[in-house]
């Protein structure tokens, strides 16, 4: 298992039960964890497997370690969007299959990182000896071994004899019973992976644009959603505004499905990229008209029960209050740092919120009963 973020680890757990499974991850912290029971993810489930599963985990700090009869190399590294290109960086899945291939001839190399449509098309070109399998994950933060051990579905990018023997371990260490497995080419599964988070984005911007619409009319959000959301064909679920759309997937993925639609007749998938910048614009004006003097960020996470602070929607409406002079300070525990982005960071939370003349948050909590009245959110059902 090379990587060890919320898909790798998760990954690593749920095989690990019936098969020796070596992890490895540049970051010396994670490892360090793992070789005392500690997930290196933000994940309650992953935590608590640590400490009452028996599981067969080795943790290497070298990929020269790995010994030769070694049957799947499963990726897992970050494939972030670089705004240069255009296009996913896949330097470290490139890296991994290239510095290994020549040692493992025999082993199949699982993609389990997020790829552009095309690239184990044409990858597998330059690496013949070796089966290249794109296997997507459809995740979440915080809920990353949840998923695994109930997968809502097994999506494997070819239809070989590997592929399968790779889903029935999938399946053999899953909880859930009765799973579907779905084969498809290399292409489709990457497809499938980036339109699924795509639509994800899609309904985000869709119940976000309600509440601004709400928000601008003087209506009740909370009314026109539930009237709304008790038809089937909606559904009563993933339906809560935010401030936007964040974290690892949806960005990066909205703008690479974008850049495959190069020369294919489009207009859905460049407005769900507008429509999440539009509503932190909008956000923010609401914030300004209040005219505060010091705006109290509640956390930088992109959801509740998440460590990922990465692209969260919070921060764009920080950058556009900033913008306009007004003061920012911000609790965040996660992070170490006495300011961010030119703020201050204040630790103690009864100070952050008697400095905060206001205090935006994506998602509400407990720890701010006591100052309702500074809050400013559009988190109404208190669910993600």
């Amino acid at each position: 298992m090379v990587g060890l973020g919320y898909v790798g680890t998760a990954n690593a757990l749920l095989l690990a039960q019936r098969n020796n499974v070596y992890c490895f991850d540049l970051d010396q912290t994670k490892l360090d964890k793992l070789k005392n029971k500690i997930s290196p993810i933000q994940d309650k489930e992953a935590s608590t497997f640590l400490k009452i599963k028996k599981l067969n985990l080795v943790v290497i700090n070298n990929l020269n370690e790995l010994k030769k009869n070694i049957d799947y190399i499963v990726i897992a590294t970050p494939t972030n969007y670089d705004p240069n290109t255009n296009h996913f960086d896949t330097k470290s899945v490139e890296g991994v299959i290239n510095s290994l291939k020549n040692k493992f001839k025999s082993a199949v190399f699982i993609v389990r990182s997020t790829l552009p449509v095309g690239f184990v098309q044409n990858f597998q070109k330059k690496s013949k000896n070796n089966e290249i399998i794109f296997v997507p994950e459809f995740l979440r933060e915080g809920k990353a071994l949840y998923d695994s051990l109930n997968p809502s579905r097994i999506v494997l990018g070819s239809y070989s004899q590997k592929a399968r023997e790779f889903a029935k371990l999938l399946v053999e260490g899953a909880s859930k019973q009765k799973i579907k497995v779905l084969y498809t080419q290399s292409t489709e599964a990457e497809a499938s992976k980036l339109f699924a988070n795509a639509y994800l984005a899609l309904r985000v911007t869709f119940f976000n644009e309600l509440d601004s619409f709400a928000l601008s009319k003087k209506l009740n959000s909370s009314e026109i959603i539930n009237a709304i959301s008790l038809d089937p064909r909606i559904g009563n679920y993933y339906n809560n505004p935010s401030f936007g759309y964040g974290g690892y997937c949806l960005p990066k993925d909205t703008k690479q499905l974008l850049r495959n639609f190069d020369q294919v007749p489009q207009k859905i998938m460049e407005a769900i990229i507008n429509s999440n910048s539009t509503r932190k614009d909008f956000i923010a004006e609401q914030i300004i008209k209040l005219k505060p003097k010091v705006v109290g960020i509640y956390k930088l996470v992109m959801k509740e029960g998440s460590d990922n602070i990465r692209e969260s929607s919070i921060q764009g409406i920080m950058k556009r209050i900033k913008s306009k002079g007004i003061s920012v300070i911000v609790y965040e525990p996660r992070i170490q740092e006495h300011s961010f982005f030119n703020s201050e960071v204040i630790k103690d939370l009864k100070e952050f919120k008697k400095k905060s003349d206001l205090i935006i948050c994506n998602r509400l909590s407990k720890e701010l009963k006591d100052v309702q009245k500074k809050i400013f959110t559009r988190d109404i059902f208190q669910k993600d």
